[in-house]
């Protein structure tokens, strides 16, 4: 694999939406193809007219059934099942599942058997893969013989750095999260009938409690925490912008000066570009468009009856997150020209 990559936006909603704005203009990326149920034509309106993002510059046309954008010509294709796209025929380095649709190794399988190199996935995947990676906790460990690799969810990620800042500082016990999370794209503008009771009623009038798979992804990949974190989900009627609430029980308790330094210290130093950190009075908006995959709150740390500690972080669920995985692309590439090179 040598520069540019070559990229397939399998799904192009929010999260391929968002993975394209940041990396067309890079000179180490070549987006080939976009499939995707939707017709050309909307396809390019909400790309250059996004509801959260805003408009973006003009120089994104559509010509046909391809999308022109900073020299390169992506071809828009009708969206499927996997297996049915030849990626083979568009030489793709690296196809990016964002439909959040499939998650069996298997239906994944078929990318690489329709002829991409690599598959990322941007939901936690079913059962198991090549790889579940979440940078900044376990990056190091990828190897050229991934094929399939999925990147969790943004709100996974936020918890397990967090888990693991709090950890090295002053040793976790256990843990309890609760995520209070923009609404997504199916969730229902009205009250309209699905299986899931709560997830029938409206998004934009009600806060909806909801399932969250961070923990138990984080207890995969962080095996220290195993039966030791809990967590729950509210969707909330805000289009962007979301905040892990997270209490900790730690083996060594500090004050909340000594906790908000030493976060600092990570998002000024290890983790860098990935944690932010303010002891600004933000709140959910103030978030949008943010690189990192969260912003801590220093404002918001609190320390209950000497025995319990509550830290706040906030995050855009969807750019951040889209950051992190042209990030992987990139570490991918590396090895392949380690590789090359020796």
């Amino acid at each position: 694999m040598s520069y540019p990559i070559n990229i397939a936006l399998f799904g192009f909603g929010r999260i391929g939406r968002n993975i394209f704005r940041q990396g067309y203009k890079n000179p180490n990326f070549n987006f080939v193809a976009i499939s995707d149920l939707g017709p050309a034509e909307s396809l390019h309106y909400l790309l250059v007219r996004d509801s959260i993002h805003g408009p973006i510059n003009k120089d994104i046309t559509l010509d046909g059934n391809f999308l022109i954008a900073n020299d390169q010509k992506v071809r828009i294709l009708p969206g499927g099942e996997p297996g049915k796209i030849p990626w083979d025929s568009f030489n793709v380095d690296v196809l990016i599942d964002a439909t959040g649709k499939y998650r069996k190794s298997a239906d994944l399988q078929k990318h690489i058997d329709a002829g991409a190199k690599r598959v990322i996935v941007t939901v936690p995947p079913n059962d198991e893969i090549d790889r579940i990676v979440i940078p900044g906790i376990n990056e190091e460990t990828i190897e050229l013989s991934d094929q399939v690799i999925s990147t969790t969810s943004s709100t996974t990620q936020v918890l397990a750095l967090m888990l693991k800042m709090l950890d090295e500082k002053f040793g976790v016990k256990r843990a309890m999260m609760t995520t209070i999370h923009a609404y997504t794209s199916d969730q229902p503008l009205a009250d309209s009938a699905q299986a899931d009771l709560r997830r029938s009623r409206s998004a934009v009038e009600n806060i909806i409690p909801n399932k969250t798979w961070a923990p138990g992804f984080v207890e995969k990949i962080m095996p220290q925490f195993s039966g030791k974190i809990a967590g729950t989900a509210f969707n909330v009627p805000v289009s962007n912008g979301s905040s892990v609430d997270l209490t900790t029980e730690l083996n060594h308790l500090p004050s909340v000066d000594v906790v908000n330094e030493a976060i600092k210290s990570f998002a000024d130093s290890s983790l860098k570009s990935i944690v932010g950190y303010t002891d600004d009075p933000i709140v959910s908006r103030d978030v949008i468009g943010c690189s990192e995959t969260m912003i801590f709150d220093a404002k918001a740390t609190m320390i209950s009856a000497n025995a319990l500690l509550k830290t706040v972080c906030w995050y855009d669920n969807g750019w951040g997150f889209s950051a992190r995985i042209l990030e992987l692309i990139k570490s991918y590439q590396s090895l392949e020209n380690k590789g090359d090179a020796s």
